[in-house]
């Protein structure tokens, strides 16, 4: 299931951020692509976006939560080499 309202949040934290955050129960998956990862390790993306959904860690509405972060450059070349 799509979960829009997190999507939403993510997008509006994260500058120029297009987020796709799917799940149902508490387990939720994050696929985040924005131009301000260019240059970060992989630690520092999740954190941006764990920073964002903090408040909905704490409060167990999100129990586990998987996050692909990537720039625009890295998911067109992840997707042309599947």
């Amino acid at each position: 299931m799509r979960m829009d309202y997190y999507s939403d949040q993510i997008e509006k934290a994260i500058d120029g951020a297009k987020a796709d955050v799917t799940g149902d129960g508490s387990k939720f998956e994050a696929l985040v692509i924005s131009e301000n990862f260019a240059g970060l390790p992989t630690i520092k993306r999740h954190k941006l976006v764990y920073a964002v959904l903090d408040e909905h860690i704490k409060t167990g509405a999100i129990h586990a939560l998987s996050i692909k972060a990537f720039t625009a450059d890295e998911w067109r070349e992840k997707q042309t080499a599947n």
